[in-house]
């Protein structure tokens, strides 16, 4: 008996970019079709490995590629994974394309300028203060995605739920 195998929807963007918020919406709606749906979330990941690597470069790649493996795995099981993560690697994403059958990729775009101005996490204030660092998009250079299957620009003028609607009909209305 074979199993199907389950999309990846790898939702990228910069801290503050809303991707999170878009992902739980975008679960919530899969779920209801299909209960074999998990949503990951780079921030909650980080704290199920043990918070064992911090944010370099380096650091931030090794942490990227064990999500695009596990992702990966699931995916193999029939599982849906919906994952929020900033994914600053070219390569990370090649990767997934090329070995994972359902990827699909969203990159969720927000100008800087209004990042800062959002600053939910203080982490662009803090780094233009010199009081933190790595900070992807500002002193980390982001690899912008070169071939995203969807790019939602997030400035404020469309809600969570029109955004996860138009995921919903590109990709999902099927299921």
């Amino acid at each position: 008996m074979s199993v199907e195998r389950g999309k990846v929807f790898w939702i990228t963007g910069l801290s503050g970019a809303g991707k999170t918020t878009i992902g739980k919406e975008l679960f919530k709606l899969v779920k209801e079709k299909e209960k074999n749906t998990v949503l990951l979330d780079g921030d909650e990941m980080r704290e199920v490995f043990g918070n064992d690597l911090g944010y370099s470069k380096e650091d931030r790649f090794r942490c990227a590629m064990r999500y695009a493996r596990i992702c990966r795995m699931l995916a193999n099981q029939g599982i849906h994974v919906i994952i929020c993560t900033i994914s600053m690697f070219e390569e990370v994403r090649a990767w997934n394309r090329e070995e994972i059958a359902g990827y699909i990729e969203i990159y969720v775009r927000v100008p800087m300028e209004l990042l800062k101005e959002r600053n939910q996490k203080e982490l662009y204030s803090e780094c233009e203060n010199g009081s933190t660092g790595n900070v992807v998009g500002m002193d980390l250079e982001l690899e912008l995605p070169k071939n995203p299957d969807l790019i939602i620009d997030n400035t404020g003028e469309s809600t969570p739920e029109q955004i996860v609607d138009k995921i919903w009909k590109k990709f999902l209305q099927d299921i």
